[in-house]
Protein backbone atom coordinates (compact mmCIF):
# COMPACT_ATOMS: atom_id res chain seq x y z
CA UNK A 1 0.00 0.00 0.00
CA UNK A 2 0.72 3.42 -0.75
CA UNK A 3 0.95 5.46 2.57
CA UNK A 4 -0.37 8.89 2.56
CA UNK A 5 2.23 11.99 2.90
CA UNK A 6 2.93 13.27 6.30
CA UNK A 7 2.01 16.58 5.70
CA UNK A 8 -1.52 15.80 4.58
CA UNK A 9 -2.24 13.45 7.68
CA UNK A 10 -1.35 16.43 9.48
CA UNK A 11 -3.69 18.93 7.54
CA UNK A 12 -6.36 16.60 7.98
CA UNK A 13 -6.24 15.91 11.60
CA UNK A 14 -5.95 19.85 12.04
CA UNK A 15 -8.99 20.19 10.29
CA UNK A 16 -10.73 17.46 12.64
CA UNK A 17 -9.41 19.63 15.20
CA UNK A 18 -11.73 22.65 13.79
CA UNK A 19 -14.62 21.00 12.98
CA UNK A 20 -14.71 19.65 16.32
CA UNK A 21 -14.20 22.51 18.13
CA UNK A 22 -15.77 25.34 16.36
CA UNK A 23 -19.25 26.73 17.45
CA UNK A 24 -21.73 26.34 14.52
CA UNK A 25 -22.54 30.21 16.15
CA UNK A 26 -18.87 30.94 14.63
CA UNK A 27 -19.40 29.61 10.81
CA UNK A 28 -18.52 32.48 8.89
CA UNK A 29 -20.66 34.89 6.70
CA UNK A 30 -19.04 34.43 3.36
CA UNK A 31 -21.21 36.97 1.44
CA UNK A 32 -19.98 39.56 4.12
CA UNK A 33 -23.84 41.42 3.90
CA UNK A 34 -25.31 41.33 7.24
CA UNK A 35 -28.40 42.44 8.12
CA UNK A 36 -29.83 43.22 12.07
CA UNK A 37 -32.39 43.67 13.86
CA UNK A 38 -33.53 45.33 17.29
CA UNK A 39 -35.64 43.92 20.27
CA UNK A 40 -36.34 45.91 23.45
CA UNK A 41 -37.19 43.21 25.75
CA UNK A 42 -39.51 45.08 28.37
CA UNK A 43 -39.17 42.64 31.26
CA UNK A 44 -40.78 43.68 35.00
CA UNK A 45 -37.44 44.92 36.48
CA UNK A 46 -35.43 46.34 33.53
CA UNK A 47 -35.32 46.60 29.96
CA UNK A 48 -32.18 45.42 27.81
CA UNK A 49 -31.71 46.11 23.94
CA UNK A 50 -30.64 42.88 21.75
CA UNK A 51 -29.08 43.34 18.57
CA UNK A 52 -29.12 40.38 15.89
CA UNK A 53 -27.49 39.86 12.77
CA UNK A 54 -28.24 37.29 10.20
CA UNK A 55 -27.52 36.55 6.58
CA UNK A 56 -29.44 35.74 3.40
CA UNK A 57 -29.10 32.13 4.38
CA UNK A 58 -31.91 30.04 5.39
CA UNK A 59 -33.03 26.53 6.89
CA UNK A 60 -36.27 25.72 5.30
CA UNK A 61 -37.65 29.48 4.63
CA UNK A 62 -36.67 30.30 8.25
CA UNK A 63 -33.63 32.84 8.93
CA UNK A 64 -30.61 31.75 10.76
CA UNK A 65 -30.02 34.72 13.37
CA UNK A 66 -27.38 35.19 16.05
CA UNK A 67 -27.18 37.71 19.07
CA UNK A 68 -24.38 40.58 18.17
CA UNK A 69 -24.49 42.17 21.44
CA UNK A 70 -27.09 43.91 24.26
CA UNK A 71 -27.64 46.96 25.74
CA UNK A 72 -29.24 46.70 29.49
CA UNK A 73 -31.31 50.26 29.63
CA UNK A 74 -30.41 52.25 32.87
CA UNK A 75 -33.30 52.64 35.35
CA UNK A 76 -36.27 50.25 36.73
CA UNK A 77 -39.16 48.34 34.22
CA UNK A 78 -41.28 50.76 32.04
CA UNK A 79 -44.30 50.00 33.71
CA UNK A 80 -42.19 52.13 36.46
CA UNK A 81 -43.04 54.91 34.43
CA UNK A 82 -46.76 55.13 34.54
CA UNK A 83 -46.97 58.09 36.74
CA UNK A 84 -45.12 60.30 34.50
CA UNK A 85 -45.04 58.53 31.04
CA UNK A 86 -42.99 61.58 29.23
CA UNK A 87 -40.02 59.96 31.12
CA UNK A 88 -40.14 56.38 29.22
CA UNK A 89 -38.41 57.60 26.04
CA UNK A 90 -35.45 59.47 27.69
CA UNK A 91 -34.74 56.26 29.05
CA UNK A 92 -33.73 54.35 26.06
CA UNK A 93 -32.17 57.31 24.78
CA UNK A 94 -28.72 55.86 25.56
CA UNK A 95 -29.06 51.87 24.53
CA UNK A 96 -30.51 53.74 21.42
CA UNK A 97 -27.69 55.78 20.59
CA UNK A 98 -25.44 52.88 21.24
CA UNK A 99 -27.17 50.68 19.11
CA UNK A 100 -27.18 53.63 16.01
CA UNK A 101 -22.99 53.08 16.67
CA UNK A 102 -22.88 49.19 16.35
CA UNK A 103 -24.97 48.96 13.11
CA UNK A 104 -23.53 50.45 9.60
CA UNK A 105 -25.28 54.16 8.92
CA UNK A 106 -26.33 53.05 5.43
CA UNK A 107 -28.47 49.85 7.49
CA UNK A 108 -30.20 52.44 10.07
CA UNK A 109 -33.34 52.85 8.07
CA UNK A 110 -33.47 48.75 7.06
CA UNK A 111 -33.58 47.88 10.26
CA UNK A 112 -36.70 46.47 11.99
CA UNK A 113 -37.18 47.54 15.44
CA UNK A 114 -39.46 45.90 18.13
CA UNK A 115 -40.85 46.42 21.64
CA UNK A 116 -42.03 43.44 23.71
CA UNK A 117 -43.41 44.37 27.22
CA UNK A 118 -44.23 41.10 29.41
CA UNK A 119 -45.19 40.46 33.35
CA UNK A 120 -45.61 43.74 34.73
CA UNK A 121 -47.35 45.40 31.70
CA UNK A 122 -49.81 43.05 31.31
CA UNK A 123 -50.62 43.38 35.41
CA UNK A 124 -50.84 47.24 34.58
CA UNK A 125 -53.08 46.46 31.58
CA UNK A 126 -55.35 44.55 33.81
CA UNK A 127 -55.56 47.11 36.94
CA UNK A 128 -55.21 50.43 35.13
CA UNK A 129 -55.71 50.03 31.18
CA UNK A 130 -55.62 53.98 30.51
CA UNK A 131 -51.90 53.97 32.18
CA UNK A 132 -50.84 51.19 30.15
CA UNK A 133 -52.14 52.98 27.25
CA UNK A 134 -49.98 56.02 28.06
CA UNK A 135 -47.03 54.15 28.29
CA UNK A 136 -47.32 52.50 25.01
CA UNK A 137 -47.98 55.46 23.31
CA UNK A 138 -45.07 57.85 25.02
CA UNK A 139 -42.95 54.56 23.86
CA UNK A 140 -44.19 54.67 20.18
CA UNK A 141 -43.42 58.42 19.79
CA UNK A 142 -39.68 57.83 21.10
CA UNK A 143 -39.00 54.55 19.08
CA UNK A 144 -40.62 56.49 15.53
CA UNK A 145 -37.93 59.37 16.44
CA UNK A 146 -35.16 57.09 15.74
CA UNK A 147 -33.21 56.22 12.44
CA UNK A 148 -34.49 52.32 12.97
CA UNK A 149 -37.30 50.82 11.05
CA UNK A 150 -40.12 50.93 14.02
CA UNK A 151 -42.41 47.61 13.70
CA UNK A 152 -44.58 48.39 16.81
CA UNK A 153 -44.34 48.24 20.99
CA UNK A 154 -47.05 45.79 22.23
CA UNK A 155 -47.65 43.81 25.60
CA UNK A 156 -46.93 40.34 24.99
CA UNK A 157 -49.85 37.54 26.12
CA UNK A 158 -48.16 35.03 28.56
CA UNK A 159 -48.92 32.09 25.69
CA UNK A 160 -46.65 33.99 23.28
CA UNK A 161 -44.04 35.02 25.84
CA UNK A 162 -43.60 31.19 26.61
CA UNK A 163 -43.75 30.55 23.11
CA UNK A 164 -41.16 32.56 22.49
CA UNK A 165 -38.92 31.13 25.31
CA UNK A 166 -39.42 27.83 24.00
CA UNK A 167 -38.37 28.58 20.45
CA UNK A 168 -35.16 30.72 21.99
CA UNK A 169 -33.87 27.42 24.03
CA UNK A 170 -34.54 25.02 21.41
CA UNK A 171 -32.63 27.17 18.78
CA UNK A 172 -29.53 27.53 21.02
CA UNK A 173 -29.77 24.09 21.86
CA UNK A 174 -29.41 23.18 18.02
CA UNK A 175 -33.04 20.86 17.98
CA UNK A 176 -34.08 22.94 14.84
CA UNK A 177 -30.84 22.44 12.49
CA UNK A 178 -27.84 22.27 12.46
CA UNK A 179 -24.10 22.40 10.20
CA UNK A 180 -23.12 19.17 8.76
CA UNK A 181 -19.53 19.09 7.62
CA UNK A 182 -19.73 20.67 4.83
CA UNK A 183 -21.15 24.00 6.37
CA UNK A 184 -24.37 23.39 4.91
CA UNK A 185 -28.04 23.23 7.10
CA UNK A 186 -29.63 19.87 7.78
CA UNK A 187 -32.01 18.90 9.93
CA UNK A 188 -30.70 18.06 13.69
CA UNK A 189 -32.87 14.74 13.86
CA UNK A 190 -32.89 15.80 17.69
CA UNK A 191 -36.53 16.08 19.25
CA UNK A 192 -37.43 19.56 21.28
CA UNK A 193 -37.13 20.26 24.47
CA UNK A 194 -39.82 21.75 26.72
CA UNK A 195 -38.95 24.88 29.15
CA UNK A 196 -39.84 25.61 32.79
CA UNK A 197 -40.01 29.16 33.23
CA UNK A 198 -40.02 29.76 36.97
CA UNK A 199 -41.20 33.62 37.81
CA UNK A 200 -42.19 35.72 40.94
CA UNK A 201 -45.66 34.29 41.33
CA UNK A 202 -45.82 31.39 39.05
CA UNK A 203 -43.73 29.09 37.62
CA UNK A 204 -44.76 27.99 33.33
CA UNK A 205 -44.32 24.50 31.70
CA UNK A 206 -43.88 25.07 28.03
CA UNK A 207 -43.29 21.94 25.67
CA UNK A 208 -44.66 20.53 22.37
CA UNK A 209 -47.89 18.72 21.53
CA UNK A 210 -48.44 16.01 18.85
CA UNK A 211 -50.96 16.09 16.25
CA UNK A 212 -53.66 18.75 15.89
CA UNK A 213 -54.23 21.34 13.00
CA UNK A 214 -55.09 24.37 15.64
CA UNK A 215 -53.10 25.98 18.09
CA UNK A 216 -53.43 25.25 21.77
CA UNK A 217 -55.71 27.26 23.95
CA UNK A 218 -52.78 28.00 25.87
CA UNK A 219 -49.99 28.02 23.54
CA UNK A 220 -49.32 28.53 19.90
CA UNK A 221 -49.03 27.27 16.73
CA UNK A 222 -45.32 27.88 15.60
CA UNK A 223 -44.22 26.92 11.36
CA UNK A 224 -40.43 26.96 12.01
CA UNK A 225 -37.38 25.86 9.59
CA UNK A 226 -39.92 23.58 7.12
CA UNK A 227 -42.29 22.38 10.37
CA UNK A 228 -45.19 23.28 12.52
CA UNK A 229 -44.96 23.01 16.06
CA UNK A 230 -47.86 23.04 18.52
CA UNK A 231 -46.78 24.56 21.50
CA UNK A 232 -48.47 24.63 24.65
CA UNK A 233 -48.05 26.16 27.86
CA UNK A 234 -49.09 24.86 31.32
CA UNK A 235 -49.53 27.40 34.31
CA UNK A 236 -48.14 26.34 38.31
CA UNK A 237 -49.71 29.96 40.03
CA UNK A 238 -48.16 30.27 43.99
CA UNK A 239 -45.06 28.40 42.67
CA UNK A 240 -43.14 31.43 41.66
CA UNK A 241 -39.19 32.54 43.87
CA UNK A 242 -41.94 34.89 45.92
CA UNK A 243 -44.02 31.49 47.87
CA UNK A 244 -40.95 29.30 47.82
CA UNK A 245 -39.12 32.08 49.40
CA UNK A 246 -42.16 32.39 51.75
CA UNK A 247 -41.81 28.96 52.55
CA UNK A 248 -38.48 28.26 53.14
CA UNK A 249 -38.38 31.42 55.81
CA UNK A 250 -41.77 29.54 57.17
CA UNK A 251 -39.72 26.61 57.47
CA UNK A 252 -36.56 28.03 59.45
CA UNK A 253 -39.43 29.90 61.36
CA UNK A 254 -40.63 26.96 62.65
Amino acid sequence: RELLPPWLVIVAGLTGIVLLCVSTKDVPNVLGVFQYGIVLDAGPSRTILFIYQWTTTKANKTGVIRECSSCPVQGPGISSYSGSPQKVGKSLEQCLNWAQEEIPAEQHSQTPLYLGATTSMRQLNLTHPTLADGLLAALTVALKSSPFDFRGAQILSSPDEEAFNWVAVNYVLENFFKYDWRGQLVPSGKGMAGVLSVGGTSARLTYKVEGGNQAPKEGARLQLYGQTHNVYTHHCPCHGTDQLRSRLLSMLIQ
